[in-house]
């Protein structure tokens, strides 16, 4: 028996990837595609723009937009996955939950408030839990579940392989494709024969959402990872895939070999949307690339190399799909964790 869900925000960029993902899902029926007012009422076919690099699904193009509020949403849907901006997701989401509904999402809003589950299923599945502190404190008869942004999710996973060596500093470096920042958000004239050395709020981000995901969960509250982490990201003219340059201290002295077995051997999870292996290792010195190297695991694998011994630890590069493991595939696969642990 399939889980009736809803996209909210289906007509953007993450929204129609997250509607690529979802159509062909055993575990999944789409019942329900919301946007603004603007596309309330059309057909989904009319109104989304497709964009996506496959058709889109004659099983939903048909179906007819509402907007993203409680009441247009039918009451038997029983899992939301949330593309919106992160305005009106801080607006629409907790009235959402308030009405019962399970939201996982990919929004911004809300990811550092204590009660919310922010997510990566192979690296802090226990911190779902954090949906009953939830639930008592607030009242709420859905729940909110978040996953971190599109560039701290490429690095936590090497980051938390790490963690048995002594994870101290953290340095990152991004290089960020252009559809992190939405079909219209960097123009040709700015990207084209140029980099952006600044991308607002990127860096905060990655500093706070990565020490929640690496933090230890008591069953009230989740303490976060000690590691000073420092980040400075750029727009760089690729389509997709989020390359990083990553500096790691580390209190233990492990060898370039030990680090690379720590990252293959990092598990994965049982669920559909997981790769069988996460960390993809290159022994290769200029591997990852985004071209080549984004669609790994289907784009829900991780990949790096480069890896090198410093003074303090080791640097290497990290690398993996920004719109899929870093967006959409992040929300789905929240969501088959929320199946898994009967939250749904």
């Amino acid at each position: 028996m399939t889980t009736r869900v809803g996209v909210l925000g289906a007509t953007g960029a993450v929204g129609q990837r997250l509607v690529q993902l979802l159509e062909p899902h055993p575990d999944f029926e789409i019942a329900a595609l919301t946007a603004s007012s603007a596309s309330a009422g059309r057909d989904y076919r009319d109104a989304a723009k497709w964009r996506v690099d496959t058709p889109i699904p004659e099983s939903v193009a048909d179906l007819t937009v509402v907007e993203t509020e409680p009441e247009a949403i039918p009451a038997d849907v029983d899992l939301l996955f949330s593309s919106l901006p992160s305005s009106v997701g801080e607006r629409v989401e907790p009235a959402l939950v308030e009405a019962g509904y399970v939201v996982s999402s990919n929004s911004s809003n809300a990811r550092m408030d204590p009660d919310v589950p922010l997510t990566i299923p192979e690296v802090n599945a226990d911190h779902l839990s954090l949906i009953e502190v939830q639930r008592d404190e607030r009242g709420w008869d859905g729940a909110l579940v978040k996953n971190p942004n599109c560039s701290t999710i490429t690095m936590v996973p090497t980051l938390a392989a790490l963690d048995s060596f002594g994870l101290e500093r953290v340095h990152v470096a991004t290089l960020q494709a252009v559809s992190g920042a939405g079909y219209s958000g960097v123009t040709s004239m700015e990207i084209l024969d140029n980099v952006l050395p600044h991308i607002g709020g990127e860096a905060e981000k990655m500093e706070t959402e990565s020490r929640k995901l690496l933090g230890s969960f008591d069953g009230a509250v989740v303490e976060p990872h000690e590691a000073e982490v420092s980040a400075t990201c750029n727009r760089v003219p690729t389509l997709d895939g989020h390359l990083e340059n990553v500096w790691a201290d580390l209190r233990d002295d492990p060898t370039v070999a030990d680090v690379a077995e720590a990252m293959r051997e990092y598990p994965s999870v049982d669920l559909h949307s997981s790769p069988a292996q996460l960390i993809e290792v290159f022994d290769a010195p200029d591997r990852p690339q985004p071209r080549l190297d984004r669609m790994l695991g289907d784009g829900m694998a991780v990949s790096a190399g480069g890896i090198e011994a410093t003074a303090r630890g080791v640097q290497y590069n990290c690398l993996s799909h920004n719109t899929i493991r870093g967006a959409a595939g992040a929300s789905v696969l929240n969501g088959e964790l929320l199946l898994e642990e009967g939250y749904l």
